[in-house]
C-alpha cells in the first residue's frame, strides 16, 4: 500500500511540475516573444496592414493583457487595445514603409518582467539602420505569455 501510495505522490508531482513549466516563460521564451511582438508591431504600423496583422499581435498577448502608455495616459484592455488599434487602422494612421523597424538595443531580466530600450529607426539606402530616440518598455509575462506592455516615455 505505501508502494502505491508513492508512486501515486510522485506521478502527483511530476503532473503538478509539467504543468507549472509549461506555463512559465524564462528569458529566452520572453524575448522570443517580446521580437515577435515588435515584429508584429511593425507590421501594423505599415501601410497597407490590415485588422489580421492587428488580431496576430493580440494573438500574442495573455487574455487579461494590460497595455499602458503613461505619457498618453492610455490604459487598455485586449478589447479596447484592439479597437484602439481598428480606430487608427480606419483613419489611416499607419503609413510606414518595410523600411521602418523597431528595435531592440538594451534587455535586462527580471521575475516575470522585462525592461526594453529599444528604438524606432528606418533602414538606408546602404543597408544600415539610422535609429531615433531611445524609448523604455516594461513587458510582464503571466501563463507564458505577454500579459503587461507599459510605455516609460
Amino acid at each position: 500500500m505505501k508502494f502505491i501510495l508513492k508512486i501515486g505522490l510522485l506521478l502527483a508531482f511530476l503532473i503538478l511540475s509539467k504543468t507549472t513549466f509549461a506555463a512559465s516563460c524564462d528569458s529566452t521564451c520572453q524575448l522570443n516573444q517580446i521580437n515577435s511582438y515588435f515584429t508584429a508591431l511593425d507590421k501594423i504600423n505599415r501601410k497597407g496592414s490590415t485588422l489580421n496583422d492587428i488580431d496576430s499581435l493580440l494573438d500574442l498577448t495573455h487574455d487579461d493583457v494590460k497595455y499602458i502608455h503613461v505619457e498618453y495616459e492610455a490604459n487598455f484592455t485586449k478589447e479596447s487595445w484592439r479597437k484602439a488599434f481598428l480606430r487608427n487602422l480606419e483613419r489611416g494612421a499607419y503609413q510606414n514603409s518595410a523600411n521602418n523597424e523597431m528595435r531592440i538595443i538594451n534587455t535586462i531580466f527580471g521575475k516575470n518582467h522585462t525592461a526594453i530600450e529599444y528604438s524606432n529607426g528606418v533602414i538606408q539606402q546602404d543597408g544600415t539602420w539610422q535609429q531615433t530616440e531611445s524609448l523604455l518598455v516594461l513587458f510582464g509575462f503571466k501563463d507564458g505569455k505577454i500579459s503587461l506592455i507599459k510605455e516609460l516615455w
